[in-house]
């Protein structure tokens, strides 16, 4: 019988370098020879990378707050039903670079629509899928931008253009999210020396989960 996978889901503001500490984790698990799925939302599937670029680029005013969410559980749903869960099935574990926290923050708390509006259309399309650990790579929202802007692949993107009181805001709502949910979340202070902060991932995920396969 396959043991079932786990579901990390890394969040945090702009910049604070989430798809290196994925990559990291990554390799760290495969030293241990589990499985490992890498992925990200928006996206995951054909679909949701195309709703991904209509989400991430052009102006920050492109979409209000509830065409935003929707678009965004749109891919939500196709990734979680086509790529999260039956990698999970197979034994996989699945890291993943963003999740429903993040909705529940930038358009929920930060965009105005409400965090219990979020979570009611989770519960709708999705159902109690979370997952098994979040790890949230706290740091500066200024320090963040300021990273964020030496990524030029990523220089488009309306979220980076919508100022630091945004973003100082983000970093808030998600350390609020952490603290109601100390269980699920653990807190990386990603201000630290890369591979400093990689240890303190692996730690969390030794103390959280690798104890607990079954």
């Amino acid at each position: 019988m396959t043991t079932r996978g786990r579901f990390i889901s890394f969040e945090g503001g702009e910049g604070v370098g989430k798809s290196t500490q994925i990559k990291a984790l990554a390799d760290y698990l495969k030293t241990k020879d589990i499985p490992v799925l890498i992925t990200r939302e928006p996206g995951g599937t054909e679909g949701g990378e195309l709703i991904r670029n209509l989400v991430l680029e052009g102006s920050t005013d492109r979409w209000d707050p509830m065409a935003e969410l929707l678009l965004i559980y749109a891919a939500r749903r196709d990734h979680v039903v086509r790529v999260v869960k039956p990698a999970m099935a197979r034994g996989e574990w699945v890291l993943c670079d963003r999740y429903a926290d993040s909705s529940i923050v930038y358009q929920g708390v930060v965009r105005g629509l409400g965090g219990e509006t979020v979570r009611r259309l989770h519960r709708l399309s999705l159902g109690n899928f979370w997952p098994d650990l979040t790890i949230l790579l706290d740091m500066d929202a200024n320090a963040g931008l300021g990273r964020a802007d030496l990524r030029d692949a990523d220089a488009s993107y309306r979220f980076e253009r919508m100022g630091v009181e945004f973003h100082k805001k983000v970093r808030q709502a998600f350390l609020n999210l952490a603290k109601d949910d100390k269980n699920r979340y653990a807190i990386v202070n990603a201000a630290e020396e890369i591979e400093d902060v990689s240890a303190n991932i692996f730690a969390s995920v030794d103390a959280r989960l690798l104890g607990k396969v079954s």
